[in-house]
């Protein structure tokens, strides 16, 4: 009782109802994704059941909006990667006219909230007679990621030392090879970085994706529309999957990070 400190105590206790508060909805979902289907809702536990892990295209429309927002994602992440890296790099490494002037827009669609631009999007559609679908979703999707990548990768080019590509170029090596041979590699790890956060950043997207989508459907505006009645338990089975892949990513990230600290300790 000597030893005991308040303030001590207070931090880990907190940091653990916080952990646990945070972890509640995940438990659910998942949790409800073994419920046994009785009826039309998935709101109350009826029993334990394999039957939805076995058919998780069971629910109408499920597997299609979740297979339109991998889509969308997919898409969206991999044209948002390649122009904003393109766009960080020539923030950092040249000077021209307005560059201050278009970094300070970059942030703007993350300043402003998601229902004034999913309304200003939605609006510009119309006027110009686009109809609203999966290609409207992918464009509204790619403007909000690009900066997010911008800012992700441009952290990363800021951080290189120039001195390695210097090296490269006094070996007598041409601009592309010291670009693809030096400066990717080192590039590589703040662009992935990137790339999964535009993607998670799509998929889980709804207020955009709602003004925009027209009669698409993607796996959020699904479970918004499913949420009134319960959601099926073949939509918490795959968000199940989803979670379990994210977390199966992470501690295989964390687990070669590891090992190429051993190697290199042992080198």
């Amino acid at each position: 009782m000597k030893n005991f400190s308040l303030g001590k105590a207070f931090v880990p206790v907190v940091g653990t109802i916080a952990l646990i508060y945070l972890l509640l909805p995940i438990v659910h979902v998942v949790l409800f994704s073994f419920n046994e289907k009785r009826g039309r809702n998935n709101i109350i536990w009826n029993g334990f059941s394999l039957a939805n892990w076995q058919n998780p295209c069971g629910a109408p429309q499920v597997c299609t909006a979740f297979g339109n927002s991998i889509l969308v994602g997919v898409i969206a992440t991999v044209i948002a990667t390649v122009l904003g890296t393109m766009i960080a790099i020539a923030l950092v490494r040249y000077k021209f006219k307005g560059r201050s002037t278009v970094s300070l827009l970059l942030f703007t669609p993350m300043a402003t909230p998601e229902v004034v631009l999913g309304a200003g999007l939605a609006a510009q559609f119309l006027l110009a007679g686009v109809e609203k679908g999966i290609g409207t979703i992918i464009l509204a999707h790619t403007m909000f990621c690009i900066s997010y990548v911008v800012v992700a990768v441009k952290a990363r080019v800021a951080s290189l030392d120039p001195s390695i590509e210097e090296a490269g170029r006094d070996l007598y090596a041409s601009p592309g090879q010291v670009f693809w041979r030096v400066t990717m590699p080192m590039l590589m790890p703040g662009i992935i970085g990137a790339a999964l956060l535009s993607f998670a950043l799509s998929f889980d997207d709804f207020i955009i994706t709602n003004f925009n989508s027209g009669t698409a459907t993607t796996f959020p505006k699904f479970i918004y529309v499913s949420a009134l009645k319960g959601v099926p338990a073949q939509a918490n089975v795959l968000a199940s999957i989803v979670f379990f892949g994210a977390l199966a990513l992470v501690i295989i990230v964390q687990m070669v990070n590891i090992n190429k600290q051993k190697r290199m300790a042992r080198s």
